[in-house]
């Protein structure tokens, strides 16, 4: 079990339902999201139109959340208008990576560090690191400092470290292939297993699921890569990698299939304690946005959205279990 103080507890608690789960709404997409709302609509001022965008989400999704992430560079309005019961996470890393240098490095928002962020009001840092477990000791060595450093940052400023991990492969250019399909469980768990280590300061691990559930036998049309029973498999192999407390990312997939996800981890063995869901949630909300206005968008929110919200927390209080078994205080 692991040991923190007090008041990382609390905010721990902040960030999490009465049952002791995370149901966290995900709305720290930057890049992507200027992207989508360009492709979707013509707009004169990208910065200001992310920001309305961002604020309708928190206004109108927080209160059926446990809490929101957001970022520094455009999420804080929707931090001043979130739910006062919804607790704030706020992520640190800068978007995206460097494509022309090898290994995708990561790298800090340069005018924040974990105390800012503390000041702010967050309950919690966030960090996402894209991360190769195959991938060689000289890229991956700079990778694991570097998660040292916030970690340790973050325990001199006594709030919670969320770190994010996306996996992938160095020589496989594709990550929802079936090619890539075949390796990602390794990655997804032996990444897992490194960052548990007591020497990262890391709280909570945000982390993939361990299979692409579109090649699992059943949910797919086309030959599985995984059986029913591999697939289980590696779910509880996921669950046995790591003794912190784990919650599941969205990665873009529909809502429906999210919620079928989290019942087969579930099935599976997984002791998961929770999501943080982004575009399952409110993705078809960019096109209303951009296309007929702020107003459209927030019905679309305010119906749709908080749909999709109460159908997943419906799932969660059947599939999640509580983080309470897995850290206590001093």
């Amino acid at each position: 079990m692991k040991i923190v103080s007090a008041e990382k507890l609390n905010r721990l608690k902040q960030l999490s339902t009465e049952e002791g789960f995370i149901s966290a709404l995900a709305i720290d997409q930057r890049g992507s999201l200027k992207k989508m709302i360009a492709q979707a609509g013509e707009t004169d001022d990208i910065q200001k139109a992310v920001e309305t965008f961002k604020e309708a989400i928190s206004e109108e999704l927080t209160p059926y959340a446990s809490s929101i992430l957001l970022d520094p560079e455009y999420g804080l309005p929707a931090s001043k208008v979130k739910a006062p019961t919804s607790g704030l996470l706020l992520a640190y890393e800068e978007t995206g990576y460097d494509a022309s240098e090898p290994g995708r490095l990561p790298d800090l928002l340069p005018i924040w560090s974990a105390r800012r962020i503390k000041e702010e009001g967050a309950d919690a840092v966030k960090f996402l690191l894209y991360y190769d477990a195959d991938e060689g000791v000289e890229i991956n060595d700079q990778k694991q400092a570097f998660v040292e450093r916030i970690g340790s940052e973050c325990k001199a400023e006594d709030i919670p470290y969320f770190l994010e991990i996306l996996t992938y492969d160095k020589d496989i250019e594709d990550a929802k292939s079936k090619e890539y399909a075949k390796v990602k469980p390794r990655k997804v768990i032996e990444a897992m297993k490194e960052f548990s280590k007591d020497r990262y300061d890391v709280d909570v691990l945000k982390v993939e699921v361990p299979v692409n559930m579109n090649f699992v036998e059943g949910y797919t049309e086309e030959e599985p890569v995984y059986t029913l029973e591999e697939a289980k498999g590696y779910f509880k192999a996921q669950d046995e990698a790591t003794t912190l407390p784990y919650i599941y990312l969205s990665a873009g997939v529909s809502s429906k299939l999210f919620r079928d996800t989290l019942v087969f981890a579930k099935e599976s063995g997984a002791a998961f304690n929770g999501v943080l869901c982004g575009r399952a949630t409110w993705k078809d909300s960019v096109a209303v946005f951009a296309n007929d206005g702020e107003e459209a968008a927030r019905k679309w929110l305010s119906t749709q959205g908080v749909a999709n919200i109460e159908e997943l927390n419906k799932t969660l209080n059947e599939t999640a279990t509580s983080w309470e078994n897995k850290i206590s205080s001093k």
